[in-house]
């Protein structure tokens, strides 16, 4: 029998939730011969850092076409659409599977045109959030429930997600589907460095409490709300550290904060790093200060790391972090109740350890090879049970 043909268009292959998501699915459901699965992502990367490489090692087939672009452009737009709408005829595929905002629209609608069977789109946190201006969201919920009508189903990473599609109007209830992030958790845990040795690297003191973070310094993730609740965990613990893993377009911002803090020497920015298992060993706390997310997929990486964790109540982070068994949850935009929470960890070593090890109990629930598995059911549901 031959392969099902299967294509993932998606916007841009960063280093990412969505992104690494994509490539895993893919590469875990070309193994077994079953299916015969392909990407098209325009060409766009940026300072988060590229999968593309990565991607082709793995030997997933991939296509970059220069069209489809992040910004609205009304004239590549329609080309991309026309080019995909080709592309997926040409290459028979039998299902499109979509991610991000901007695929996820021009790739139903492609799909839908070309005349696919079945359409599947994952939601990794929706495309419009409440820090929009009205019209803005407008447009974007608009988009939604335009691309909504060509799915057979939509992937959601959190059930919260559902209840904010349905208060939109985007599509019905029985159109969505739970499906959590995957992450390979197998080496985190089991760091190739030790955590002393990676300390030394990065100038830490031997024996130094670490407050650390792996995140994308960008209006999302709040890095600067990170930096304030660093400057006031400083104040209370002078002997504190800071790591962040990642980069971004805020990262000027990040760094003329600590200066004006006083705390730059406390805090080291690592860049892009692709040895995050190793250096979240090095943490005694991991801190995640977003405003929006579908699910963080450092949060379950942190778990299998045994690690305490806050974070603000950022949509899919309290499907990872259950509030008081394995970190803590604080609202958004409140560095001083992010820094609480941490003093609280810092100051009591087995409650770091206790959540730490919750965590780490819970942390397979989130692991990759079951959502691809979950997704392999999926699609034989909607094949009809091949």
């Amino acid at each position: 029998m031959d392969p099902i043909r299967v294509l993932h268009p998606i916007t841009r292959l960063i280093i990412g939730g969505a992104q690494e998501n994509t490539m895993l699915t893919a590469d875990y459901h070309n193994e077994d011969g079953r299916y015969q699965v392909d990407i098209v992502s325009g060409p766009q990367t940026g300072s988060e850092g590229s999968l593309i490489d990565e991607v082709r090692q793995r030997g997933i087939s991939l296509t970059i076409m220069p069209e489809l672009v992040r910004e609205i452009s009304p004239v590549k737009d329609l080309t991309a659409v026309w080019k995909l709408r080709r592309m997926m005829r040409d290459g028979r595929y039998q299902i499109v599977h979509t991610h991000s905002s901007k695929a996820g629209v021009l790739g139903r609608w492609a799909a839908h045109l070309a005349g696919v069977p079945i359409i599947v789109h994952t939601v990794h946190g929706w495309s419009f959030h409440d820090r929009m201006s009205p019209i803005q969201r407008g447009i974007y919920v608009a988009l939604e429930k335009f691309a909504a009508r060509f799915s057979q189903k939509m992937i959601v990473v959190s059930p919260q997600d559902i209840e904010k599609g349905l208060a939109q109007g985007i599509g019905r209830r029985e159109d969505y589907i739970v499906i959590r992030s995957g992450v390979e958790l197998d080496r985190f845990g089991r760091p190739q460095t030790p955590p002393e040795t990676m300390r030394a690297q990065l100038g830490i003191p031997a024996g130094a409490l670490v407050v650390g973070s792996v995140t994308r310094l960008s209006p999302q993730k709040a890095p600067l709300d990170l930096a304030a609740a660093f400057s006031h965990i400083h104040q209370e613990r002078p002997d504190a550290w800071f790591v962040v893993v990642g980069d971004g377009p805020l990262r000027p911002d990040v760094e003329a904060a600590l200066a004006q803090a006083g705390i730059a020497d406390r805090v080291v920015l690592t860049g892009l790093r692709r040895d995050v298992p190793e250096l979240m060993a090095a943490f005694d706390v991991f801190v995640l200060s977003s405003l929006w997310e579908g699910l963080p997929r450092v949060l379950p990486q942190a778990m299998a790391t045994g690690l305490p964790i806050v974070a603000t109540r950022a949509d899919g982070s309290a499907e990872a972090v259950v509030d008081g068994e394995n970190g803590f949850l604080v609202e958004r935009a409140q560095p001083a109740a992010l820094a609480e929470k941490v003093l609280a960890l810092l100051a009591d070593g087995e409650l770091r350890q206790r959540m730490g090890e919750n965590g780490r109990s819970r942390s397979h629930i989130f692991g990759a090879r079951k959502m691809a598995a979950d997704i392999d059911r999926l699609y034989r549901t909607l094949m009809g049970g091949e």
